[in-house]
């Protein structure tokens, strides 16, 4: 009699490729966030033609954070190297587009600090219980990104008066969603390392 070993199949371990389409579309944003940056530094925010140029690039690279996350789960492509370097490019590029539009005065200064203290703040505490769990993305995080790429993408592009006149109600909209949503996490971290103690 042979041994059992023979006929029992040996699970075979994948290893995922860090060079995948997932990754490369996560790279392709970062690329974009100086693409866009120096779109809007011409455009002075004035010139219309330059103005729909940035907005279209920044709404390239917001599709980009859709799409990857849709191919990294479809198709098994979830890296460590993709888990870190996602959000990293999300609040670059959400990050230099609010700098940007309070630099040219579109933007109240305090709505950018307070968005971007929090963005930064939820990526810390996310790698903060990183060894106990992930905090999965909420319908509200979804909600909130959702509502920032809008309001970004209503300042940037060249609107009538009457029009752009909307955008601080979207982008009031975006602070409160990210303020409770950014309780909502820390809720969940804290949990999170109750539990695994």
């Amino acid at each position: 009699m042979t041994g059992a070993t023979e006929s029992t199949p040996v699970p075979m371990v994948t290893r995922v490729p860090v060079v995948n389409a997932a990754n490369g579309l996560t790279a392709l944003r970062l690329v974009l966030v100086p693409v866009f940056a120096v779109a809007v530094v011409v455009s002075d925010m004035t010139h219309a033609g330059w103005q729909i140029a940035a907005c279209v690039i920044f709404a390239v690279a917001s599709a980009t954070d859709l799409v990857d996350g849709w191919i990294a789960r479809r198709f098994g492509l979830v890296t460590a190297v993709g888990k870190v370097a996602d959000p990293i490019a999300d609040k670059a590029l959400t990050g230099a587009a609010m700098l940007l539009l309070s630099w040219y005065d579109r933007l109240p200064w305090w709505v950018t600090v307070v968005i971007l203290a929090r963005e930064l703040g939820i990526t810390a505490l996310r790698f903060w219980v990183i060894r106990r769990g992930v905090i999965a993305a909420s319908r509200g995080g979804k909600a909130k990104t959702a509502l920032q790429i809008l309001a970004i993408t209503w300042y940037l592009w060249p609107m009538p008066a009457e029009s752009a006149a909307v955008g601080p109600w979207i982008m009031a909209a975006a602070v409160v969603v990210t303020l409770a949503t950014g309780f909502d996490y820390v809720a969940q971290a804290l949990r999170l390392r109750r539990a695994r103690r």
